[in-house]
């Protein structure tokens, strides 16, 4: 089967500042598609999703850029201002970029907003319906306390796909299920939406996590979503603060049923994205 990673990450320092990281964290240098093809190679990854990192609208096509010049890459996951007037102008013209055929999806940093109903803003759900017009998905990067929010907005724009990302970045290292657990059931009850099995080794205890720290989060998503609602994404390289590119997909497939494994490694990523075959 083909194997998709849903989520990861790409910078080059000498482009562009991560502000978001710290001086002294070892995700403080580059990493491009040659350190990620091997490690994807190893791991038997055959396609993925680039995400974007900062809200900068020079980074979109850049990363379509790559997507372009690199099978591996098959669709990326960008960044405009979703407030602006022209939205919808400014999705058409990064489709006709370079590259633009990659462009999947939308994703802001919410979880940076103050406003815990900032989903719910006119402007932005203005700029959210465009996504959905143009048929585009909307990632979510959010905190707990923010998922309200995000039921209240796939609520109101069942025609947009919301992809949670991260599981919505449940507490893990203090091992408190509530109330994030009812949060996410009341988003998995909405069929515009789906979730993202990554991103769980950073939010546990970067030092001591274990696998029994991890099921009940992936336990909980799998539940409420579904096999046909829930894709792999390895988060690297912020992943290696915790585990290896490996490491991280043999945890995902240790904490899924087998029976499960052709969907929520690639054909429900693959769905949800619109990828195109390898070699298309």
């Amino acid at each position: 089967m083909t194997v998709v990673d849903a989520h990861h990450h790409l910078w080059d320092l000498s482009v562009r500042d991560q502000d978001w990281i710290a001086a002294d964290s070892p995700l403080r240098r580059n990493f491009t598609p040659a350190d990620l093809a091997p490690r994807a190679a190893a791991a038997g990854v055959d396609r993925t999703v680039l995400v974007q990192t900062v809200t900068v609208p020079e980074e979109t096509p850049e990363f379509l850029a790559l997507a372009a010049a690199h099978e591996l890459v098959a669709g990326v996951v960008g960044w405009t201002d979703l407030t602006r007037p022209d939205v919808a102008g400014e999705l058409a013209r990064l489709r006709a970029l370079p590259g633009g055929s990659h462009l999947k999806g939308i994703r802001h940093q919410v979880q940076g907003e103050p406003d815990p109903k900032w989903l719910l803003r006119p402007d932005v759900h203005r700029g959210l319906t465009a996504v959905a017009e143009a048929g585009l998905v909307y990632d979510l990067v959010v905190l707990p306390h923010q998922l309200p929010a995000c039921v209240e907005a796939a609520e109101a724009l069942p025609r947009l796909t919301f992809v949670l990302d991260h599981l919505g970045k449940p507490p893990i290292a203090s091992g408190a299920l509530e109330p994030w657990a009812t949060d996410v059931r009341a988003l998995a009850a909405l069929p515009n939406t789906v979730c993202k099995l990554s991103g769980m080794v950073t939010e546990a205890d970067l030092a001591s996590w274990t696998f029994d720290d991890l099921r009940p989060y992936a336990d909980t998503v799998l539940d409420a979503f579904g096999p046909d609602r829930v894709m792999f994404g390895s988060d690297w390289p912020v992943c290696t603060l915790g585990a290896t590119y490996g490491e991280v997909l043999d945890i995902a497939r240790r904490l899924t049923p087998e029976s499960t494994h052709a969907r929520i490694f690639g054909a429900t990523a693959t769905r949800v994205y619109g990828l195109d075959a390898p070699g298309s």
